[in-house]
């Protein structure tokens, strides 16, 4: 590991420099997390400087932003294998390194886990400080200001360094806030202060009250009111880019013995001038020239995020009713060019999945038609409120699954595998999935005249299957692709595609089940294939557990129909790892080659 304890400040700034350009230099080839992670190197060496990571907890929020602790936690070598298969992980990962303490892929999640430290840590005895870094961004959900509620009112010694790079949280107020926030960072005003709380505690009532009311006057002009209302020591904002300064103001936070929230300020993409700013193009990026910023122009199908955004500006153009909604991801999901064209119609409301989801409920319930656009892992953070606020209520919000199946580079925590088999438990939740272009947009259709709760899955990149003609939708209705002999393959969204490439490495002829609705199943067709096709293989891109699979089990079970042998490929009881889509299905054995020799 770098020991940077004895390290002058002009070597510090230096090292700063060189971690810059290894992640540029990586970045640029592997693809990754760029504009956030370069703002936030001077603040996290700044964190090894003052704190110990042999010792104290660093907890990172998401932590794509952690490529500088990697580097200065025994990965430099290794820091070009970043998001490859058989890698190192683009987010903090305990069994890679002891120095990462917790798994983050997603947000908001860091403040809680440093209470729950400090807890353990009182509990033991020790003198340890957790120390949790979170952007700005991921401020704006819930689970934030829960963790802060109670960290305010126990005051466990935990320092929070607030990193903001968009200036979402307060900004400047010119000269006089600069003077604020450099007197507020320093050792002489905490101190100050607190000689001052001392003082009012044997002052007479009526001085103590003036004093208070100066007090709570002078926050008001800075930006730390409200975590001070909530119990938290505040101090900031201060330059997130300078070292020297950052080490100062967090000597005297791990000084104080009690929570404390350092907000800085960073510039995104800091060292990369291409980058630098409030780029949202920037935030994560496939492999790039350094010299122009260009990626490479990818040639192929149309991917079905493209046809998502194209399909939902022309029912928006057509209905005036069609709104949605997303939580941070307008361009992730495809839904940045409703919002330009339909400002009014279109939100994207922060980091917030939970309230994304239930305030897409009143929006139905008064005869709108929301698109609640997700990626499929991040759904999981909403369950709850598409159980109790749109479910219980039997309300036509239609689930927009982006990122469904393998997503990559991004690894476990983002690989959109549960989504089919935590929805498809609950009552009144239809689930359907597109496997081409004009399925997606017949499936868009549907969805927005249904009248109830549906979710429909869809891949990143583009779909599997060749485009072709297509009937509409119906309500459980499937469709019978192609005949066969003994055997039937049962495609489920872009599982339909890897059906089709499957049976195209055969020499016996298949049927094509395109399933469509998994929730409610096409009973009548299943039980008129049951009586010619005697073995039928799955294929969807989903956990088995609660998956396609079960869900046909379940239907052969309650039908009594007992002289068939089904095999689903969907992924095994385990979390998958990240890399290269190819070389992760391939450890799966669920590419084509693969699993026609299981067939076989």
């Amino acid at each position: 590991m770098t020991d940077i304890k004895a390290y002058s400040i002009e070597e510090l700034d230096t090292l700063a420099e060189e971690i810059r350009q290894k992640i540029l230099d990586t970045v640029s080839k592997n693809g990754g997390h760029l504009s956030s992670t370069m703002g936030a190197t001077d603040l996290i060496i700044a964190m090894h400087r003052v704190f110990d990571v042999e010792q104290d907890p660093f907890i990172f929020d998401v932590s794509h932003q952690a490529y500088a602790h990697k580097l200065l936690t025994d990965r430099w070598d290794t820091f070009d294998t970043l998001r490859q298969f058989g890698g190192i992980c683009g987010y903090t990962k305990p069994k890679e390194s002891k120095y990462d303490y917790y798994v983050a892929g997603h947000s908001s999640t860091s403040i809680s886990l440093a209470v729950g430290a400090a807890k353990a840590i009182a509990l033991k005895g020790e003198k340890r400080i957790p120390v949790a870094f979170i952007g700005d961004g991921s401020m704006s959900a819930g689970m934030a200001y829960e963790a802060l509620n109670e960290l305010g009112d126990r005051k466990y010694p935990v320092v929070i360094i607030l990193n903001d790079n968009e200036m979402s949280i307060a900004k400047p107020i010119g000269a006089i806030s600069k003077l604020l926030s450099q007197t507020m960072a320093g050792s002489f005003y905490q101190k100050f202060k607190s000689k001052v709380e001392k003082v009012l505690d044997h002052l007479p009532e009526s001085a103590s009250y003036m004093a208070k009311r100066f007090e709570e006057s002078f926050k008001l002009i800075t930006p730390g009111i409200l975590f001070e209302e909530l119990g938290i020591e505040y101090i900031g904002p201060v330059d997130g880019h300078d070292i020297k300064s950052l080490i100062e103001t967090m000597e005297v936070a791990k000084a104080l013995g009690k929570p404390v929230i350092i907000h800085a300020q960073t510039t995104k993409g800091k060292g990369y001038e291409i980058a630098e700013g409030t780029k949202e193009h920037w935030h994560g990026v496939s492999a790039f020239d350094l010299k122009t910023g260009i990626a490479p122009k990818k040639n192929g199908a149309k991917v079905a995020t493209a046809i998502f955004s194209d399909t939902l500006v022309e029912l928006a153009d057509a209905d005036e009713k069609v709104v949605g909604v997303t939580a941070a991801m307008p361009s992730g999901t495809g839904m940045s060019a409703a919002m330009d064209k339909y400002p009014k119609r279109f939100w994207d409301v922060a980091i917030a999945e939970q309230h994304a989801v239930t305030s897409m409920g009143p929006l139905a319930k008064e005869g709108f038609k929301p698109f609640c656009t997700i990626y499929s892992t991040f759904l999981q953070r909403g369950f709850d409120q598409v159980i109790h606020d749109i479910a219980l209520m039997d309300l036509g919000v239609a689930f927009a699954l982006d990122r469904a199946g393998i997503v990559g580079e991004d690894g476990e925590t983002h690989q959109g595998a549960f989504d089919i088999s935590y929805l498809r438990c609950i009552p009144n939740m239809t689930l359907l999935a597109p496997y081409n272009e004009t399925t997606m947009k017949l499936c868009m259709m549907f969805a927005k005249e249904y009248n109830h709760p549906c979710a429909f899955r869809y891949p990143r990149g583009a779909f599997l299957a060749q485009d072709r003609e297509s009937p509409e939708y119906e309500l459980g209705k499937s469709v019978l692709l192609e005949e066969g002999e003994d055997i039937l393959f049962i495609g489920y969204g872009n599982g339909v595609g890897r059906a089709e490439q499957t049976a195209a490495l055969l020499d016996v002829k298949v049927g094509i089940l395109d399933l469509r609705f998994v929730k409610p199943l096409d009973t009548k067709m299943l039980v008129s294939l049951s009586a010619k096709y005697k073995k039928w293989f799955v294929f969807s891109d989903s956990a088995a557990l609660g998956g396609v699979g079960s869900a046909l089990l379940e239907f052969l079970s309650q039908n009594k129909i007992q002289d068939i042998q089904m095999t689903t490929f969907e992924y095994s009881d385990a979390f998958i790892t990240h890399g290269n889509t190819k070389l992760v299905e391939e450890s799966l054995g669920i590419l084509p080659e693969q699993l026609a020799k299981r067939i076989l």
